[in-house]
């Protein structure tokens, strides 16, 4: 999908300064296997230019008031290895004559950025997840185990509500494929040791609705990043929607490029991120009762996978 020329020049203009402050995810190139290695970068990448927006009011059961726990969930599908083991990668569901689609929410948080949530920054957005109970959205929230250290209560509370289900986003939210719009790179063995770290993460936080699935931080990977994955047993999941919420100020503009972009079996990529993505709780106001009003229905990536 081709990006918005606003996400484009976002991306560009940050690029210098991603290596130490990126805050949310960009689309990178795929592995040639997969079929996505030609594609331009997805949509804009969250930096420190963003300024750190106040805190909305807590909505019941947002942070720190977890549901009644729920119990562990039956074991999620995932996809059969691709060729010579590579790690298999998810974008779109085959099976599209289903109106469904499903939203997920990267929530981003790099290893280097525990100073600036000190400072008051919010990189999570609890508002956000509130309103997905409240409208009864099943979602897949894709989590670094940073963003879990950072907000456990909260990681605990979505990771105990059925109506989530917590996927991998690695640890450190640094590159799996370089170049990636300027974070530092991890090793094969750096890297799948970070999406072990982030699981362990979500289980010290509490969370019991997890599954095997893991997006790359900037959706940059190729066959090496694949390979490095490959005894990790996940499903690499990307996405063929670009919300465009990504330092958006406009929710009308967000909710338009989703509603434009949305088929049956699509996955919707958007963040989870308020310093980061301020209106994303906003458009969704709109994103949902028209994609209702159309006839879909909303699913986990889970749901979309086991078609």
């Amino acid at each position: 999908m081709t990006l918005s020329v606003r996400n484009v020049a976002v991306a560009a203009a940050l690029g210098a300064t991603l290596c130490t402050t990126l805050a949310g995810c960009g689309g990178g190139s795929g592995s040639p296997a997969s079929g996505a290695g030609d594609r331009a970068a997805r949509m804009g990448t969250p930096g420190a230019s963003a300024p750190p927006s106040a805190a909305p009011p807590s909505a019941p059961g947002a942070a720190g008031s977890s549901p009644a726990a729920a119990p562990p969930p039956a074991k999620a599908p995932t996809l059969a290895p691709g060729p010579n083991g590579l790690t298999p990668v998810f974008e779109r569901a085959k099976q599209q004559s289903d109106k469904t689609v499903a939203l997920t929410f990267d929530a981003d948080m790099t290893s280097d950025q525990g100073q600036r949530a000190a400072d008051g920054e919010h990189f999570d957005n609890p508002q956000l997840i509130s309103t997905l109970r409240s409208l009864k959205v099943p979602s897949t929230i894709f989590m670094t185990g940073r963003w879990a250290e950072e907000y456990p209560d909260q990681a605990k509370a979505i990771g105990t509500d059925p109506n989530f289900e917590i996927a991998n986003h690695s640890y450190s939210h640094h590159a799996f494929k370089s170049p990636c719009y300027g974070l530092p790179a991890l090793d094969a063995a750096a890297a799948r040791a970070d999406v072990d770290r982030a699981f362990a993460a979500f289980r010290t936080a509490g969370a019991v609705n997890t599954v095997p699935y893991f997006r790359f931080p900037g959706g940059c990977y190729d066959d090496q990043a694949l390979r490095a994955l490959s005894t990790a047993k996940v499903t690499a999941v990307q996405w063929d929607v670009v919300s465009g919420d990504a330092f958006a100020k406009d929710p009308d503009a967000v909710a338009e490029q989703v509603l434009t972009g949305v088929k049956p079996g699509s996955v919707v990529v958007m963040h989870c991120t308020r310093s980061a993505a301020p209106v994303t709780e906003e458009a969704i106001h709109k994103i949902v009762p028209e994609l209702r009003k159309r006839g879909y229905r909303f699913v986990k990536v889970s749901e979309l996978i086991g078609k």
